[in-house]
C-alpha cells in the first residue's frame, strides 16, 4: 500500500511538472464557425489598441515627433495580429501605413533634434522600439497634411476590403479607430 501511494505521488510530481511545463507554453485558438468572419473580441482588440496608439502618440508634447510615433505604433499593433487570420489584410494595410509614415519622417527630418525614444508615463503605458525621428518645424504642416492623407488612404483600402456584413462591420470599426488618429496631426 505504501509503495503505491508512493509511486501515485511521484507519478503526480511528474505530471505537475509536465503541466507546469506546458503552461508555459500555451497557445490560444480561436475557432470560428464556417462562413463567418473572424472574431468580434479581437476586432475589439484591434479597436482598442488603436486608440492606445492615439493616447500614446497624444502624450508626446513635441509634436514633431507624432508623425514618427504613429508609424512606430501602428508597426508595433501589426506586429501583434497574427499569421494566417482573417486579419491578415488589415495587418498589410498598418504595415503599409506604417512604412508610409515612417519614410514620411524621415524624409523630413529635423536636423537639430535627435532621435529619442518614448515612454509613457501611464502605468503600462509602454516604450517605443526604436528611437522616434523629429519632423523639420518649417516643413512639419504640410508632413501633417500628407500623413493625414496616409491614412484616410488607409482608412478607404479598409473600407473597400470588406466584403460580408460581418467583415464589413468589423472592417468599419477598424477603420474608424485608424482614422481618429488623423486629430493628432491637427494638434
Amino acid at each position: 500500500m505504501k509503495q503505491s501511494v508512493a509511486a501515485i505521488g511521484a507519478a503526480c510530481l511528474i505530471v505537475s511538472g509536465q503541466v507546469a511545463q506546458a503552461q508555459q507554453q500555451l497557445v490560444y485558438t480561436v475557432v470560428v464557425p464556417s462562413g463567418q468572419f473572424g472574431s468580434a473580441s479581437f476586432a475589439q482588440s484591434l479597436v482598442t489598441s488603436l486608440a492606445t496608439v492615439q493616447a500614446f502618440c497624444a502624450g508626446i508634447s513635441d509634436t514633431s515627433y507624432r508623425v514618427d510615433c504613429l508609424a512606430e505604433r501602428l508597426d508595433a499593433v501589426s506586429s501583434e495580429i497574427p499569421d494566417g487570420t482573417d486579419y491578415d489584410e488589415v495587418r498589410a494595410v498598418l504595415q503599409d501605413t506604417s512604412s508610409k509614415l515612417e519614410n514620411l519622417a524621415r524624409g523630413n527630418r529635423a536636423s537639430g533634434n535627435g532621435a529619442v525614444r518614448v515612454t509613457s508615463t501611464k502605468p503600462g503605458g509602454g516604450a517605443t522600439a526604436r528611437p522616434l525621428t523629429a519632423v523639420d518645424a518649417a516643413r512639419l504642416d504640410a508632413v501633417n497634411q500628407q500623413a493625414e492623407a496616409i491614412l484616410e488612404e488607409a482608412r478607404t483600402v479598409l473600407l473597400r476590403s470588406a466584403g460580408s456584413k460581418e467583415r464589413r462591420n468589423q472592417y468599419t470599426r477598424i477603420a474608424q479607430a485608424l482614422d481618429s488618429t488623423k486629430v493628432l496631426l491637427r494638434s
